[in-house]
């Protein structure tokens, strides 16, 4: 009884767990955020794919979704805050058939709540209508390590799609209203054109009988403008407008009536490329020159118009893409390079990117064979050998400093090569090397370098050392002779000088003697005449000092001057 019991309870509780399990299970939804809207034709409209787990923890959603291609277009797909971070199968679409689809999922413990963001698609609208977005098949998988599928509700979008603001105005009925106005733009002058300027200004004329004017700026080329300004004006400036194509819409108004409605389109893009990827394509050969890339670039507004590419230091290239954005580089140099590529947009905005590649050298020739003397007059030949056949090499000849001189030899079936100079080689220090370049125009690094030392002639080594010997002995003699000169002019100045300075010394002397002569007589006189009062009178004592010291004084001062004369003309001798 109790077995029968707990047998009861167990069917009971596993039938509650059964019928609460499939409860549970059908529960999630996916739906479009927004589900509705109005839009007009040539906007951008951005939905969003969206998962209510109605609080179960799910790992992982696919679907597939069907839109109107004669209404919408895609533009583009985004996973930026998306609840996965797993794809088994990337979101992708097709204009053509008119599908998008994805796979997407995440680990454990999985996502549980109402507005999980699966992926956001953005439309442009292409044509005025009704568009349905509907899952035509999906699935949502719980996180229950079985993988079940709990989706029960597919949720469906639909948009008005509108072609214009209001009917086409019909022309005026009545004579005498005014001419559709001449509409003219400083910042976006022509209609052809994109501009990267989201501020827009507008002139027009105004006669003088118009009193009052209707404008409207939208995306419809030929809608009738309805905001009125009483009294009229002639300008108007639109402060950031978003990017896209415009239409600016003009009418005036004079006693009789509406003029008809002037239309001027403008277009503005004020963002750079979405996207530009640059992709070396492979290379089946590491030494070829001619290297190709793919370039990727996106811009969903105006759309590419053109490429400035630039290779290492040289200055940019513009390069517009002939089909298949592939470039290929011109013919470089081997090793180490950089691309530098700026995609711009019809705008005039751009993205930039990079990418490096190599080069690699062929492999460079060996000279095998060369003279490292040479007599002048005598032919040069060099020969060497390259593991390529029947290819052109470059033989290079550089005399001492001067600028290196370039031929041509090709490589026979067996890779030897042979040179000969056209031209008799004058005498100095040449230096030689070669290196190879293939018809494709790839280069190998030089060859090692090689010496050849030419001689001049017997006749012209002796004039040369004839002539260098005299270079050295006669300037040496010309020095020689130029200092001889020299001593002997100054000899004679100073013995001129000495014989002058000499007789002036004589002449001084005699004419000293002379003077002194005289003042010795003089003293004498004078003393005489003291001798003389001596005998009439008694000297004083004083008297006689005066004359002892006048005939002392006399006598010194006479060989002091005697000594000194004797003393110049030593000197001088």
């Amino acid at each position: 009884m109790i077995l029968f019991r707990n047998k009861k309870y167990l069917l009971i509780f596993s039938l509650f767990f059964f019928l609460s399990f499939f409860g549970e299970a059908d529960a999630a939804t996916l739906y479009f955020s927004p589900s509705s809207g109005n839009h007009t034709v040539g906007d951008i409209l951005n939905v969003g794919i969206l998962v209510n787990t109605q609080g179960q923890a799910i790992n992982n959603v696919e679907a597939t979704i069907g839109f109107p291609t004669s209404f919408l277009e895609v533009v583009s797909i985004s996973k930026v805050g998306s609840i996965f971070s797993l794809w088994v199968e990337e979101p992708m679409f097709s204009n053509s058939a008119g599908t998008i689809s994805f796979n997407g999922g995440l680990p454990t413990p999985g996502f549980n709540g109402t507005a999980g963001k699966i992926i956001n698609i953005v439309f442009r609208v292409r044509n005025a209508g009704t568009a349905s977005l509907i899952f035509s098949s999906g699935a949502v998988r719980a996180n229950d390590g079985y993988g079940t599928d709990i989706l029960q509700t597919r949720a469906q979008a639909q948009f008005s799609l509108i072609s214009e603001e209001r009917p086409i105005a019909q022309p005026p009925t009545t004579l005498g209203t005014p001419q559709a106005p001449s509409v003219s733009s400083p910042t976006h002058p022509d209609s052809n054109t994109w501009y990267a300027a989201s501020d827009a200004k507008f002139a027009w004329n105004l006669p003088s009988d118009v009193t009052g004017a209707r404008l409207l700026v939208g995306k419809i080329p030929n809608a009738v403008p309805t905001v009125t300004y009483i009294p009229a004006i002639s300008s108007k400036e639109l402060p950031d407008l978003a990017d896209g194509i415009w239409y600016f819409h003009v009418r005036l108004q004079n006693d009789v009536g509406w003029s008809d409605s002037s239309h001027f389109r403008f277009q503005i893009d004020t963002e750079k490329p979405s996207s530009f990827d640059i992709q070396e394509i492979k290379r089946d050969d590491p030494t070829n020159p001619r290297v190709t890339f793919k370039f990727n670039a996106k811009d969903e507004t105006s759309g590419i118009d053109h490429y400035e590419v630039q290779i290492n230091a040289e200055s940019p290239q513009v390069w517009r893409d002939g089909g298949g954005n592939v470039f290929e580089v011109p013919i470089l140099e081997s090793g180490k390079h950089v691309l530098i590529a700026k995609v711009i947009d019809k705008a005039g905005n751009s993205l930039t990117n990079s990418a490096e590649f190599i080069i690699e050298a062929l492999e460079p020739p060996t000279i095998t064979d060369y003279p490292r003397e040479l007599a002048s007059g005598e032919i040069l030949t060099i020969k060497g050998k390259t593991k390529y056949l029947g290819v052109q090499l470059n033989i290079f000849l550089q005399h001492e400093k001067d600028e290196a001189k370039r031929y041509s030899v090709k490589s026979d079936k067996d890779g030897r090569f042979v040179f000969v100079a056209e031209d008799r080689l004058s005498s100095g220090i040449y230096t030689a090397w070669a290196e190879v370049v293939d018809e494709r125009g790839a280069a190998s690094e030089p060859s090692e370098k090689v010496t050849i030392a030419v001689e001049r002639p017997a006749f012209l080594r002796i004039g040369s050392w004839a002539v260098g010997f005299l270079s050295v002995v006669v300037p040496l003699i010309t020095l020689v002779l130029l200092l001889v000169y020299l001593v002997w002019h100054w000899w004679h100045k100073f013995t001129t000088m000495r014989k002058r300075v000499r007789k002036e010394i004589r002449e001084a002397e005699h004419t000293l003697h002379k003077a002194f002569d005289l003042l010795k007589e003089a003293v004498r006189e004078q003393i005489k005449m003291l001798e003389k009062t001596k005998t009439k009178r008694q000297l004083t004592e004083e008297e006689e000092k005066i004359i002892k010291q006048l005939k002392k004084d006399l006598n010194n001062a006479e060989k002091f001057v005697k000594k000194e004369i004797e003393d110049i003309e030593k000197e001088v001798k």
